[in-house]
């Protein structure tokens, strides 16, 4: 690619910092509710609906920052966005595989941001895959 892209460290102080910010939105979006069910309800919901509700919570969030401006929280600090391949803002479909492919990543001690290293773009393995990749914002 002709035009520069972020460095790896720049979109790992962005994952870091998105990290940070999600403590305050999963506070509210998933842990007031979970709390507040079992002390008023005294229901104790199991442990597989509780992954399932912050995988969608997760999910609802960056997919829609994703595709409304490209960028969530962090990347807007970072000067950072989520482009297709073609330099246009992904698709549902790819924003989808993105985010499904960035968790085996994730859980595999973080094996796709290694992939970077080594890919000829120092793009992560869920970004090559899904077709998009991290600019700097235009």
């Amino acid at each position: 690619m002709a035009e520069e892209l972020p460095g790896i460290r720049r979109r790992l102080a962005s994952m870091l910092y998105e990290a940070l910010l999600l403590v305050g939105v999963l506070a509210a979006l998933f842990l007031l509710p979970h709390v507040a069910l079992g002390s008023v309800a005294g229901v104790s919901l199991p442990g597989t609906v509780l992954v399932l509700h912050l995988f969608v919570l997760l999910a609802g969030y960056f997919l829609w920052h994703w595709r409304h401006g490209g960028q969530t929280l962090a990347m807007r600090t970072w000067k950072i966005q989520l482009l297709s391949t073609r330099g246009r803002v992904p698709t549902w479909r790819q924003l989808a595989l993105r985010y499904l492919l960035a968790w085996p990543s994730l859980m595999l001690y973080g094996a796709g941001v290694f992939w970077a290293l080594l890919d000829r773009d120092r793009q992560f393995l869920h970004d090559r895959l899904a077709g998009t990749r991290i600019a700097f914002k235009r």
